[in-house]
């Protein structure tokens, strides 16, 4: 029997059984960009993109991808989540248009939702490189990362090198 909590005694994957958890508020952040050319940065900042507001499209898709996270990810559980919010901002150095995303959220529940907020974050930075892609296929994705998350057994993180 692996000391693994994520296996059963024949070394298989199995879901964790969380039924003697404690429900808390859990929360995650998480943070994805995606680097684009000039071209690409005036064209959304103009709403200029043939396939619409690329934004608002990220932004709604990413919060239904928070919301189908379990299932897509075979061992994360299916949650009810509180809260999602998504937000975009522009970093500008040296000619290069870095669209910054951040996503939050919430829970009150058995299983943290660290999963989600980086499901949303990555569905989020895709839906950007889907609608403009047509413009130039050299957008580069990520990093994607954990920012900082609450609740549950194990406390807090903050990510500090980032």
């Amino acid at each position: 029997m692996s000391s693994f909590t994520h296996f059963n005694e024949q070394g298989r994957a199995k879901m964790v059984d969380i039924t003697d958890k404690l429900e808390t508020v859990r929360t995650a952040i998480a943070i994805t960009s995606v680097t684009v050319n000039k071209q690409i940065y005036e064209k959304i900042k103009n709403n200029e993109i043939g396939k619409g507001d690329v934004l608002a499209v990220a932004q709604v898709a990413g919060i239904m991808a928070a919301k189908k996270t379990s299932d897509i990810i075979p061992m994360c559980h299916p949650l009810s989540l509180r809260g999602v919010d998504i937000s975009f901002s522009w970093l500008i150095q040296n000619e290069e248009y870095k669209l910054e995303i951040t996503v939050s959220v919430k829970t009150k529940g058995s299983t943290g939702v660290e999963m989600e907020a980086l499901t949303a974050a990555s569905v989020s930075a895709l839906t950007v490189y889907d609608m403009c892609k047509a413009v130039d296929k050299g957008m580069i994705i990520g990093p994607t990362y954990l920012e900082e998350k609450t609740g549950g057994k194990n406390g807090d993180f903050r990510r500090e090198d980032m």
